[in-house]
């Protein structure tokens, strides 16, 4: 059974969206609340009827925790296609044979083409050799076009810009926050988080890697399964560090826990930030 909610069926004839009449048109927003951190997605399939109306299905999920904006943007394009992959879909695939996501996500719609012809090929590593984050999303949306393209379908993506003209994109991201607000366990990966000491903001770059000694305590850690590896977020707690207090990223497949202070190394590749080595763990006496 499908862990979503189905609903809003009807018809329209007064939005001010250019729609394609030869097409299943699908908006898509994905939503991120914080405190606590919660995500949560909608989607909005579009038919035009012979009449000139448009036909509407709504979706909206349950909520994920931890989940970024980005993540819920990725999820709300997947579970769209999956929806028209199953076996009682909102819309009949057969009709038409051109599919056209419509999203105000920049990530998603800048990014698609690099991961069908480049990410997809290089084992979802960017151009300085690391991993792509949230590539498990961007591998099953991948996996899901390849899918329905194999069905003689096209897939193709148009950005809109956010809540300005688009009444569908307006109402899709009404959709993602109710989603947002359901109750859920469920979780889009797996991480841990703690509350940093440091009154900094998190800025990536701000601990420039040259191959020193350092000591970190750990934030957060997220676990990048398709790279059997975990992607940390760290305040520098070095106080001879030039980078004193500062909170960046780093790559490792060193299994540190958020919450810890440990004694590491770093790599000299400041556009491959990783932690290569772990000398001690520092505990404070009792």
């Amino acid at each position: 059974m499908r862990d979503h909610t189905l609903g809003l069926i009807g018809c329209y004839n007064d939005v001010m969206d250019n729609l394609d009449e030869n097409a299943i048109n699908i908006f898509t927003d994905g939503s991120s609340f914080s405190n606590p951190r919660k995500g949560g997605v909608g989607v909005r399939f579009i038919t035009v009827g012979d009449d000139g109306n448009e036909i509407v299905f709504d979706y909206i999920s349950l909520s994920y925790k931890g989940a970024t904006n980005n993540q819920m943007e990725l999820k709300a394009t997947i579970d769209a296609l999956d929806l028209l992959m199953s076996r009682n879909p909102p819309v009949d695939m057969g009709i038409l044979s051109r599919i056209v996501i419509h999203t105000d996500s920049m990530y998603v719609s800048g990014n698609i083409s690099k991961a069908i012809y480049r990410w997809s090929k290089n084992g979802w590593l960017n151009k300085d050799r690391g991993p792509i984050l949230n590539a498990e999303l961007w591998k099953e949306l991948v996996r899901l076009m390849v899918k329905i393209s194999k069905l003689g379908k096209r897939v193709e993506f148009k950005w809109v810009k956010a809540h300005k003209v688009s009444v569908h994109n307006k109402a899709v991201d009404k959709l993602a926050k109710m989603s947002a607000k359901t109750d859920s366990r469920r979780h889009i990966s797996v991480e841990d988080v703690r509350r940093k000491k440091s009154s900094k903001s998190t800025v990536i770059g701000s601990v420039v890697p040259t191959g020193q000694k350092i000591t970190i305590r750990i934030i957060q850690d997220k676990l990048l399964k398709l790279h059997k590896m975990i992607r940390y977020r760290y305040e520098v707690m070095s106080k001879s560090s030039p980078y004193y207090q500062n909170v960046d990223f780093a790559i490792s497949g060193i299994s540190m826990a958020a919450g810890h202070t440990y004694f590491v190394r770093l790599n000299n590749e400041p556009k491959n930030p990783r932690i290569v080595k772990v000398f001690r763990e520092i505990v404070k006496p009792k």
